[in-house]
């Protein structure tokens, strides 16, 4: 068997947009007529010239060669150009041709993928969802008060997420963030963060955990000040609180707080979360699988956590596919905390596939069909491309000033 053909889509992500503006998508086929779907987190470059990446990635290296090939593929593309460390960019490309590949895999084997790395070990994976506004355009202009600002807003969203079933919530209202380096939040930003997760937990009680988001946005002492005022909540965790390559930056948060410092979402390979680990700079993995490296570098992130007593938490801010490649590494790891949700996979994300993913209670409940449990609609996905300009997701180029609360 072998790899012979490769297709892709690039997806508009229509209003509220939750989980990005686009998604990028690619389909192998084999000369067997079997079809492997996968998808890309890369917002470096425009996502077109992202397909455009994906077609020569797989055709230097993956094209003519069997799908079962997938440390050999990924060892090829890693050292491509005399590279071998870890590129955000080629990794996503890397990694959504390798979760492709595992799909095809587990539909020649007539498996779910999440069989073939060890079995399945949970029956339902708990899930959490960003608070989001009803009926919001995530891209949309934030003047006056919105969810974003007010603790009374958001705190009503929490309410109906766990009245759902969700038992996490995720936040981040420390403010937004900008390319440049971090720096001191503002008192006003310290006391609205306070304020915020305060209400949150007053409204929630204890029928859910709290995630406070940052963005990698603070300092140190920054993000130490910040977490002195949190501890009272008991947030479950304390996501990015220093640039992700600060690992003893990062590892000081970690040491001077009782929150427990969650990271992942912006680095690729094990070698990056084993430098996490080994700096002692986080206990809370979060791998996003269409950037990371795919699901087998996923399994080798979580396998690596399991020695080092971390948990894991795969990430997701894009699309359903790579939902079902963390599903597939959650359900076979024994590691698992939870699963970052886009609302309950219902609206776009589900228009997207054959089939949705299955959701209820709180939980998703893995397929048990072969390979990664998703078809891709292919006339859906056509019918919304991606003609707009900007990034999937893109930080303030210019400094905040402080006056604003930042």
């Amino acid at each position: 068997m072998k790899v012979t053909s490769i297709q892709t889509f690039v997806v508009g992500n229509p209003p509220p947009r939750h989980g990005g503006r686009y998604f990028i998508f690619v389909k192998l086929t084999t000369d067997g007529g079997v079809d492997g779907i996968g998808e890309a987190y890369v917002a470096t470059v425009g996502p077109h010239l992202v397909a455009d990446m994906l077609v020569d990635v797989a055709e230097r290296h993956l094209i003519g060669h069997s799908p079962f090939d997938v440390e050999s593929f990924w060892r090829r593309a890693y050292g491509s150009g005399y590279a071998l460390r870890p590129d955000p960019t080629l990794c996503g490309v890397m990694s959504a041709l390798e979760i492709a590949c595992w799909d095809i895999i587990g539909k020649e084997t007539g498996r779910p993928v999440y069989d073939l790395l060890g079995g399945r070990v949970h029956e339902g994976l708990r899930t959490y969802t960003y608070l989001y506004p009803e009926d919001d355009d995530a891209y949309a202009p934030k003047d006056g008060p919105n969810l974003y600002t007010d603790p009374g807003m958001a705190a009503e969203a929490a309410v109906r997420a766990v009245d759902l079933g969700f038992t996490g919530v995720k936040f981040d209202p420390a403010g937004p963030y900008s390319v440049f380096d971090g720096r001191q939040p503002s008192l006003e930003r310290l006391d609205l963060s306070e304020r915020y997760t305060r209400a949150i937990r007053e409204a929630v009680g204890n029928r859910a955990d709290l995630l406070f988001g940052t963005h990698g946005q603070f300092t140190p002492s920054g993000a130490l000040r910040l977490a002195r005022r949190l501890e009272a909540y008991d947030p479950l965790w304390f996501e990015e609180p220093v640039p992700p390559d600060d690992l003893d930056g990062m590892a000081r948060v970690a040491a001077g707080t009782t929150i427990p410092v969650a990271t992942g979402e912006r680095l690729t390979t094990v070698s990056e979360f084993a430098a996490v680990l080994r700096a002692g700079a986080a206990s809370i993995l979060q791998p996003d699988l269409g950037r990371s490296g795919g699901i087998l570098q996923g399994k080798k992130i979580a396998s690596i956590g399991e020695v080092h007593q971390a948990l894991l938490a795969p990430h997701c801010y894009c699309g359903p596919v790579v939902a079902a490649a963390n599903i597939a590494l959650a359900t076979c790891s024994p590691n698992f905390l939870i699963l970052e949700s886009i609302d309950r996979w219902d609206g776009f994300h589900a228009d997207l596939l054959e089939t949705p993913i299955r959701w209820e209670d709180g939980q998703v409940i893995p397929s048990t069909q072969p390979g990664l449990g998703v078809v891709l609609n292919e006339e859906v996905a056509r019918a919304h491309p991606y003609e707009g300009e900007e990034l999937h997701l893109a930080p303030e180029d210019v400094p905040m000033p402080f006056e604003e609360g930042l």
